[in-house]
């Protein structure tokens, strides 16, 4: 869950970073008490998120700014649709805008990739998922944007699920160990209610990790044709997740295979920030 302290600490750091010695240009050119309201408006349609973190940037850089957002997070808009009114010091506005704005953009350009990929795997009961794929520092934010889309979220962080991929098996077999015993010998060491995910890349890998327990298998660039396959194999013993070169136009195909999951870094790695414009006007002018 994206909490209002986490939003106002991202926050934070990104107005220090824009302005660590505060806004030289509109201190200049900006004479002081001068009042303004600014109207966030869509230059193409698209679905929102981030809007308590658009109005964290106003409000962290002048109390005495009130901002009004009229689209949820998680709803359509159109082109030329007001998305928020924010009215306050001309000077603090100017300072919160590019902040406001970079957040707002990127997370609705999220938001509105994955409602996309949500949409074409519509009627097959296929779930869109994240990755850890995501930019330093926003994982928080750009997770919610991907629930705002429609999509559901992977593990958060290394500490969050037991899930073993290529380099780790590499390792174990590199020691003598099977994938079969791995499997088991972490179960062991495990609570009851922490649930195991093995990464495999060949047909022949699904039985011994099944054999091992493994609640959940990632089918890592299969074809089509392989997920079929793996999907008949597993036959129900376990989740099965599709990964690996997800893109709009494959999402549709891979769905159809019968897999439970298809998780792509695409949502937060390779998304435009949507086209939004924050114009401004100089109360009583």
């Amino acid at each position: 869950m994206l909490t209002a302290s986490h939003i106002d600490r991202v926050v934070q750091l990104a107005l220090d970073e824009d302005a660590p010695w505060g806004d030289i240009t509109s201190e200049t050119f900006i004479p002081a008490g001068t009042r303004a309201t600014a109207v966030l408006s869509a230059r193409e349609p698209g679905v929102l998120a981030g809007g308590d973190v658009f109005a964290a940037a106003f409000r962290l850089t002048s109390t005495d700014t009130g901002v009004t957002v009229h689209v949820a997070d998680g709803e359509r808009f159109s082109a030329g649709e007001t998305l928020a009114t924010v009215s306050g010091p001309a000077r603090g506005l100017l300072r919160a805008e590019r902040i406001g704005l970079n957040f707002c953009q990127r997370l609705s350009g999220i938001a509105t990739v994955t409602s996309a990929f949500v949409a074409a795997v519509d009627g097959t009961g296929v779930r869109i998922a994240d990755t850890r794929k995501t930019t330093p520092g926003l994982r928080a934010l750009e997770r919610h944007a991907v629930r705002c889309g429609g999509g559901h979220n992977h593990r958060f962080s290394l500490s969050d699920a037991v899930m073993a991929k290529d380099n780790h098996l590499a390792v174990l077999t590199s020691r003598g160990m099977s994938v079969t015993e791995a499997i088991r010998a972490a179960r062991a060491r495990l609570g009851h209610t922490t649930t195991i995910e093995v990464e495999v890349d060949r047909i022949d890998q699904i039985e011994p990790v099944i054999a091992g327990g493994a609640d959940i298998i990632m089918l890592d660039n299969f074809t089509l044709d392989e997920l079929r396959e793996g999907v008949t194999i597993v036959d129900g013993r376990a989740v099965v997740e599709a990964s690996g070169n997800v893109t709009l136009e494959t999402v549709r195909g891979i769905a159809e295979t019968g897999v439970n999951v298809i998780s792509s870094g695409a949502l937060t790695h390779s998304i435009r920030s949507l086209d939004l414009g924050l114009d401004m006007i100089v109360d009583g002018v």
